[in-house]
């Protein structure tokens, strides 16, 4: 059992599933916004809301109380969705003790400010080390004990080395990068591109699509993750292709699912309306076209997919368009 006592932010999916991982090696705390979500934790050891089926560690606790998740602890971890994120952080700096490391499981941008979730860290508090952990992680499958990899990423090379070892657990292998931004933005930019291939999958495209949208989404993403500041190795890795894969493909994909129901027809808020959690693709796509644009980086399916969501085109308008672009050579744009 590790040193470290962890508190964790967030009881959706993912949070609950890294706090679980967590919670072999060392002692974890969660907090929950929801009540009956902590009570359901603390008691009978499960979260049927957002994991149904799965089993949790007894070592794993719960709190609504944001000063006791993280007033005594050596780690903090940030799995609140993006829209949240900086208002739950500013609760966190004013309980947190100093220089305890953070680090974000969340791949979303700031609306307004489109900052990375790191870099609102670093804003709101100072002097902590900060770093992100990132890859094709979804989160019944590694409850049910299926083998995944990920991948954590600081800018100090020792504390991530330390922390390497509180993630890994069983078949959850996890690696380390100082690309700090490139991992970021490839959890948060693959989003957009499930969606892309969701819209497709609801018009009944077949894998042979689903791979072109892939592959060149993939390059669309590389593109502008080195624009901004990202190694482009990092896009061919686990927080970058490996991310995308399994977000593009897999039935348990928030984002697909939004582009699967905007495949079919279906308005967008209809949508959300009944969805139990975020598709963070949808929150962040008005940021990474801004971003895009100020860098004067092409990104056709990102636009599509955002002329969409914003409801100024349709699922299979855009699907047509994308067709229509005539090809040039493949290191191009298009």
């Amino acid at each position: 059992m590790s040193r470290f006592k962890v508190g964790l932010l967030g009881g959706g999916s993912w949070g609950t599933t890294v706090a679980s991982l967590v919670a072999r090696n060392a002692p974890v705390t969660l907090w929950a916004r929801d009540s009956n979500t902590v009570a359901e934790i603390n008691e009978q050891h499960t979260n049927s809301k957002y994991l149904p089926d799965a089993q949790l560690p007894t070592a794993l606790t719960a709190t609504s109380d944001i000063a006791e998740a993280v007033g005594n602890t050596d780690v903090v971890i940030m799995g609140i969705p993006s829209h949240n994120f900086r208002s739950v952080m500013q609760q966190v700096a004013d309980n947190i003790r100093p220089w305890v490391p953070i680090i974000s499981l969340t791949k979303g941008l700031e609306l307004d400010t489109r900052m990375r979730m790191t870099e609102i860290m670093h804003e709101v508090a100072p002097g902590h080390p900060v770093g992100v952990l990132s890859g094709p992680n979804l989160a019944r499958e590694i409850m049910a004990g299926k083998a995944a990899a990920s991948v954590i990423a600081m800018e100090d090379a020792i504390i991530v080395r330390e922390l390497q070892s509180l993630f890994s657990s069983g078949l959850f292998r996890v690696y380390t990068n100082e690309d700090v931004v490139g991992c970021e933005l490839g959890g948060v930019l693959k989003n957009i591109i499930a969606i892309a291939v969701g819209m497709g999958d609801g018009q009944g495209a077949g894998d042979n699509t689903r791979s072109a949208l892939i592959t060149r989404g993939l390059a669309e993403v590389t593109r502008l993750g080195v624009a901004l500041g990202g190694k482009a190795e990092t896009f061919a890795g686990l927080a970058g292709m490996g991310d995308m894969i399994a977000t593009c493909t897999s039935p348990q994909s928030r984002n697909r699912h939004v582009g699967v129901e905007l495949g079919k027809g279906r308005k967008m808020q209809e949508i959300i309306d009944e969805m139990v959690m975020v598709a963070e693709g949808a929150k962040s796509a008005p940021a990474v076209i801004s971003l895009a644009e100020e860098h004067g980086i092409e990104m056709p399916i990102a636009q599509d997919v955002y002329r969409v969501l914003q409801g100024e085109s349709t699922a299979s308008r855009a699907y047509r368009g994308l067709l229509r672009v005539s090809p040039g050579a493949e290191s191009e744009p298009g």
